[in-house]
């Protein structure tokens, strides 16, 4: 009778305390126990329709630590093995906070799920709540950025877009950006293959459309994967194409020869400068990069296709500090770049002009913008003269944006001439993907540093469109503080790094664009051939 008395009473505590808990628990609800709750937001898709973010309903495991009924050491070691992401160390303290709930896992599978119910322990919760997924990992991961613990984008087109992205009336509707995501993952591809190889600090690259200026790819390295931000650095979250700023060395001096032709500094591709030796101004000496001296009077071609820092130089000093001025100006290095994204650096002008300022400019030095803002320009460089806003969103009507005319056509026309035969017989050889008729401009600028430039760093560039003979796409790669291996003899010069990249991605870009490869055409620039110098020793002479 006292056993069984006993038994009954211990019974009678187990019923309570279930009724209890029946009373006193609320059902499980992810929005009214964690502050992590994402609401439901529009997708993200790319140009074709591809998604790059979505929101799903995912599984979620929680626990309620000041519930739990049953052995915590022993629940502990069960999670470890059920889910070993983490060891039974790490459960056990989840399970000892003082806290009314904490998550175990996120986005779990139907089956961990089960195996978890199974357990029995009733303070542990399972749910289903809405959470934003990037299906394609780190691709376009600084395009698209990523939602921050309150349901909010926190950068990004994320960030951007994020009333839109939001609003009930237009959640059905994907936002479609100008990204390919396959162009996406070739540049991507290409830049970490050149960082690993050059062992660079950082990368970034941008295919864009000449006549749109939509942006086809956006690559920024080292990157992140927004679906898991929480261990992401500064670095990685910091978008180089549109937040930093470099000085871009010589990609500037296609676009100072045509101001100068535009201004008519420049009315003859005959005319010749001297670069036969280093320039000196006040106490600054201009020289030529070493392996490119020629030592001779230049005309237009040969300054761009030896990329001449002195003739580049005599050539701004005719011009004069307010028609460089004005070339940057009505390119907008003077003010942050025009995109979507909120995350956008700004240009380090010249807090001097001088003479000097005015020839150092004209090559890229002196001068700081982000890769997009130079991107933009050599759009408008080859496209006819005419500079468009850069977008992310896909054009859906095909109604272009006028834009703002910045060069001539006939200029435009001469400087595609200009750009292939740097490729056809200057620094940008590495450059040229056979059948893609690529023209561009190698630039190496050594990077700033405090109280000066540091010596053995530099940030190594490569901007080209193609086809020349009728463009449609810039694609440009920046490498930052790459270095010297044995296949580029310790080179660490754009020509040698930031242009293969560039020439790798058209060859695997190219087609997706809809650009066939076409060995029999190309653009004509046997107007200007025979003004090139062949023969070591020749006497040319002077045609000023």
């Amino acid at each position: 009778m006292v056993v069984m008395l006993i038994f009954a009473a211990g019974c009678m505590v187990i019923l309570g305390r279930l009724a209890q808990l029946a009373i006193s628990a609320e059902p499980y609800k992810a929005h009214s126990i964690s502050d992590a709750f994402v609401p439901p937001r529009g997708d993200i898709v790319d140009r074709n329709g591809a998604p790059l973010a979505q929101t799903i309903d995912a599984w979620s495991i929680g626990v309620h630590p000041r519930k739990i009924i049953g052995d915590k050491r022993q629940l502990s070691e069960k999670l470890a093995e059920i889910m070993p992401d983490h060891d039974a160390g790490w459960y056990w303290r989840k399970l000892n906070l003082d806290s009314n709930f904490t998550y175990l896992a996120r986005r779990a599978l139907p089956a961990t799920v089960e195996r978890v119910n199974a357990l029995g322990e009733p303070a542990i919760a399972l749910g289903r709540e809405p959470e934003r997924l990037y299906p394609q990992s780190d691709l376009a991961a600084h395009v698209l950025g990523f939602v921050g613990a309150d349901g909010k984008g926190m950068r990004g087109i994320e960030r951007a877009f994020n009333d839109r992205l939001t609003d009930p009336d237009k959640r059905g509707n994907p936002l479609q950006l100008s990204i390919d995501m396959r162009v996406e993952a070739a540049m991507q591809s290409q830049l970490a293959q050149a960082m690993t190889t050059f062992q660079a600090r950082a990368a970034s690259g941008i295919v864009m459309n000449v006549h749109t200026g939509e942006i086809v790819a956006m690559v920024s390295m080292p990157t992140f994967n927004p679906n898991n931000i929480r261990h992401a650095t500064d670095d990685e979250l910091r978008n180089n194409v549109t937040q930093s700023t470099y000085e871009l060395g010589s990609t500037f001096k296609p676009l100072a020869m045509a101001q100068a032709i535009d201004t008519g500094t420049v009315t003859s591709m005959a005319r010749r400068f001297d670069a036969t030796k280093p320039m000196k101004v006040g106490r600054f000496t201009i020289h030529d990069d070493p392996g490119d001296e020629q030592e001779r009077w230049l005309n237009i071609p040969e300054t761009l296709i030896y990329s001449s820092n002195i003739a580049t130089a005599r050539i701004a000093d005719l011009m004069g500090e307010d028609r460089m001025k004005a070339l940057f100006r009505k390119l907008r290095f003077d003010e942050k770049p025009t995109i979507e994204l909120r995350e956008k650096g700004t240009p380090q002008w010249p807090g001097y002009w001088g003479r000097t300022t005015t020839m150092t400019t004209a090559y890229g030095h002196g001068i700081a913008v982000t890769p997009l803002q130079l991107a933009t320009a050599y759009c408008a460089l080859v496209n006819g003269g005419i500079l468009r806003e850069p977008t992310l969103i896909k054009d859906q009507d095909g109604h272009t944006e006028k834009g703002t005319r910045v060069f001539s056509e006939a200029t435009s026309a001469r400087l595609r001439q200009l750009l292939r035969l740097v490729v056809l017989d200057g620094t940008g050889k590495k450059g040229s993907a056979p059948g893609y008729r690529v023209g561009g401009k190698t630039g190496t600028a050594e990077m700033a540093d405090a109280g000066g430039y540091a010596k053995h760093r530099n940030v190594s560039t490569f901007a080209a469109a193609f086809p020349m003979d009728n463009p449609q796409y810039v694609v440009m790669a920046t490498l930052v503080a790459p270095v010297g291996t044995k296949e580029t003899y310790g080179f660490t010069t754009a020509a040698w790094n930031a242009a293969p990249v560039v020439r790798n991605t058209i060859e695997r870009a190219g087609p997706l664009l809809g650009v066939t490869p076409n060995l029999h055409r190309d653009i004509d620039v046997s107007d200007i051939t025979p003004l090139l110098w062949h023969a070591p020793g020749e006497d040319l002479a002077s045609a000023e």
